[in-house]
């Protein structure tokens, strides 16, 4: 793998749109330093008066402003070699920064909370700058009966770095200090095995390299399985205690009303895979006999199910095609599109140590930034094109609104990046005459809904016991972990595959797990997107009008709104349904291919 110094300058991100040199970076961290510290002044008289409540928010928000910029390009940084001692100096710096300003503005909350919302109504009457904030002041009176004191604010605020301590030593475990065995690829050569070349091994033609890779894969994770348990537990614990603090009844609904999402949603995904079990396992009948398999493992999932049909796109090419397929979306989207890749908002290829898998972040004041690691494969085309729905979805919310209300929930965010997915997806399928391209591109699709929707939402079930068990005052030993995550496996996968003792180990490679409650929100995301991308491709009156305005709401609606501007409703079992019949109409089209082949 190449060093970082080894990559073009054209493939990476221009990360001096930020700061100019690291002296214009290190300079800025001492002059917020020292104005973070002005924040104080207002505490105790924040609701003096209109005037006074208005100068602590724009304070705030300038602060907020500042230390975002900050904070995007310490993280980038580090992230280009996570090896790095400097990286890893100006990540720590910036989150200290960022958990200063927490501190320091910790009691702006709380105080707000000592009146009743009429006193803010008065002063936005009085003051006609506040109404800016006005969107903000609602979400926090919103959350009035889940805010704790004054001092306790304050306290959780400055424990914060501590509280997050177990997703931190796991990022470093897995991505700097976990190394795996060598495995052989087809050609017989030894490989070094990790995060990349594992999904390369995996889609190989060759059984044996599948095989093994899969098991020396998950022998890794097992070597380290006691520490990523203890981590993981620690986790559950932590979520489940400020939950409880916070007097919310569980750590999923405190997780989703911060978001403003009903626990229904959640319920109704995991109820639509249970009702729908038998159709997420007839993809594996085809499965095993077109790779005409008598017993198809959990490595034969991946592969191609197209013989000899290989197809790499050189980073020109990938850029070629996300323009094409994404033009139906608009020349204005066409024209930020272009900027991003003009204009270096992508760092592109894997080098020694960058962290693993891919990325899209965003500064107000600058524009989005996305991280990948491109292999030339379609896989890396797809996660291209679903990294820059993120970035120009960033790209619309900051420009139609102002910053407080620029920054959007996740419960949105994966909807954007799927869409550019199906459109991608659908764009080949549309305008392609090779017949295996099709096969494979619809092979695709039908792993991507099992990885987006089925997986994801496997995943959310887990996280779902595992806060449940630990709730209930049970402990959450490795075999707990291993024996649960195993048997989720076995109903979401049916009888048609072996589920094989490996997998026992795989939620211990999942980040996600330590987000509180995240990755339900690829699943819906992924139904949601499923059909605003169908509407917008059949040309359905509105439909693209309809997704722009959503592009453009940021957080100025609650997210099951914002997705009813686009023209999909998660409270509505319909709409799950509907995403399951496209699954299998997608494997009807699939079998009628092969059937004409």
């Amino acid at each position: 793998m190449k060093k970082r110094d080894e990559i073009e300058e054209k493939y990476k991100i221009n990360i001096g749109e930020l700061f100019e040199n690291e002296n214009a970076f290190l300079e800025e961290v001492k002059t917020v330093d020292k104005k973070i510290k002005e924040i104080k002044k207002y505490e105790g008289h924040l609701l003096q008066d209109a005037k006074t409540l208005y100068e602590t928010l724009e304070l705030s928000e300038a602060l907020e402003k500042k230390v975002e910029r900050i904070f995007v390009y310490a993280h980038i940084i580090n992230d280009f070699d996570l090896a790095e001692e400097k990286g890893n100096e100006y990540y720590g710096t910036a989150f200290k920064l960022y958990q200063e300003l927490s501190v320091f503005t910790s009691y702006i909350t709380p105080e707000l909370l000592e009146s009743d919302y009429s006193t803010i109504e008065k002063y936005i009457q009085e003051n006609v700058n506040l109404k800016k904030y006005e969107n903000v002041l609602k979400e926090i009176y919103r959350n009035k009966k889940h805010i704790l004191g004054k001092k306790e604010e304050t306290l959780i605020n400055t424990l914060s770095e501590l509280i997050n301590a177990p997703e931190d030593v796991y990022g470093k475990l897995v991505d700097v200090d976990l190394k795996f065995e060598n495995v052989k690829d087809e050609n017989g050569e030894l490989v070094e095995l990790n995060e990349v070349s594992h999904k390369i091994l995996m889609e190989s033609k060759n059984r044996e390299v599948r095989k093994n890779t899969f098991k020396t894969f998950y022998r890794g994770y097992k070597s380290v399985i006691n520490t990523t348990s203890e981590l993981l537990a620690s986790c559950v614990k932590k979520n489940n205690r400020i939950a409880k603090i916070r007097d919310y009844e569980d750590a999923m609904t405190a997780s989703l009303e911060a978001s403003n999402v009903n626990k229904k949603v959640y319920e109704a995904l995991l109820e639509a895979l249970e009702e729908n079990l038998n159709i997420i396992h007839r993809q594996w009948n085809i499965r095993k006999k077109v790779l005409h398999l008598e017993e198809l493992h959990l490595y034969d999932t991946t592969v191609s199910l197209v013989a000899n049909y290989e197809k790499k796109y050189s980073y020109e090419e990938a850029s070629d095609l996300i323009k094409k397929a994404l033009e139906i979306l608009g020349s204005d989207y066409s024209n930020v599109l272009s900027q991003a890749f003009e204009n270096r908002w992508i760092d592109v290829f894997p080098n020694e140590n960058k962290r693993s898998g891919a990325y899209c972040t965003c500064c107000y004041e600058t524009h989005p930034y996305v991280v990948t690691n491109f292999n030339e494969r379609y896989g890396d085309v797809a996660t291209l094109t679903h990294e820059l729905g993120h970035a120009i979805h960033y790209y619309y919310a900051a420009k139609n609104n102002q910053y407080c209300d620029y920054n959007y929930t996740i419960f949105v965010a994966e909807v954007a990046s799927q869409v550019n997915e199906a459109l991608l997806a659908m764009h080949i399928l549309k305008n392609s005459d090779n017949k295996k391209e099709k096969l494979f591109v619809l092979d695709e699709l039908i792993k991507h809904f099992k990885s987006s929707v089925v997986r994801q939402t496997m995943f959310a079930e887990f996280e779902s016991k595992i806060h449940e068990y630990e709730q209930n005052g049970k402990v959450l030993t490795t075999n707990t972990l291993c024996d649960l995550y195993y048997n989720l496996n076995k109903k979401y996968y049916g009888e048609e595959i072996v589920v094989d003792e490996e997998i026992r180990y795989e939620w211990s490679r999942v980040p996600h797990f330590y987000y509180n409650f995240y990755v339900y929100q690829y699943s819906t995301g992924y139904i949601a997107a499923l059909k605003i991308a169908t509407d917008i491709f059949n040309k359905k009156e509105h439909a693209l009008e309809n997704y722009m305005n959503f592009l453009g709401l940021g957080s100025t609606k609650d997210p099951v709104e914002s997705l009813k501007v686009a023209g999909v409703d998660l409270t509505d079992k319909q709409t799950f349904k509907e995403a399951f019949q496209e699954f299998n109409r997608e494997m009807d089209e699939l079998e009628t291919l092969l059937e004409s082949e």
